[in-house]
């Protein structure tokens, strides 16, 4: 018996949709994609500093699927439509998983999908699934503050700079939008 199976599956909700991407919460099927970015260590350089071993990543996907199951929301794997390749994951989540603080937005990417604009096409979709379903009245999102790449997507999702603390053990840089001010920024149906 798998370490799975008492894990509730995620609603068709909770599966996003882009252009190119195809957002699904993490499982154990998605371990191969996930480990292999995750033990990169570019990719892990502003997140935990170090690649992961397998046994990490597996790790990883238990927590966030207990997490989807207790708060309906976690990490996503970012799935290449075209390829059905794992090129990135993202997330809402409760900042430092904690419940009191706001949610939180996050992204990482394969680095080979570096510059095509994965992250932010993914975080728009992901923004939108944080204020129209989980009724947020406001997203953060941090980066370590040495991370310009993060913070551009950030900008661009017009997240403002809500100035430097310290979160996940680093100095980061902290940005948020309200929900009022995502509606603003969106295109209104004619």
């Amino acid at each position: 018996m798998s370490r799975f199976d008492d894990t509730p599956i995620t609603t068709p909700m909770s599966i996003l949709h882009t252009d190119r991407l195809r957002l699904e919460p993490m499982r154990p099927e998605h371990l191969d994609g996930l480990h292999e970015m995750n033990r990169i260590p570019e990719v892990m350089r502003y997140i935990t500093g170090k690649p992961e071993t397998r046994e990490q990543t597996l790790q990883m996907i238990e927590r966030v699927m207990a997490r989807w199951a207790e708060w309906g929301t976690s990490w996503w794997s970012l799935i290449e439509r075209d390829s059905g390749r794992i090129v990135g994951a993202g997330c809402i989540q409760y900042l430092a998983r904690d419940t009191a603080n706001p949610l939180e937005i996050g992204w990482r990417l394969h680095p080979d999908c570096w510059g095509k604009g994965y992250a932010s096409e993914a975080a728009q979709v992901m923004a939108d699934f944080a204020f129209a379903q989980l009724k947020a009245p406001l997203l953060c999102a941090v980066c370590h503050v040495d991370n310009g790449a993060s913070a551009r997507v950030m900008q661009r999702l017009g997240m403002r700079l809500k100035g430097q603390e310290r979160w996940y053990d680093m100095d980061c840089h902290v940005y948020e939008i309200t929900a009022d001010e995502w509606a603003r920024s969106r295109p209104q149906d004619a």
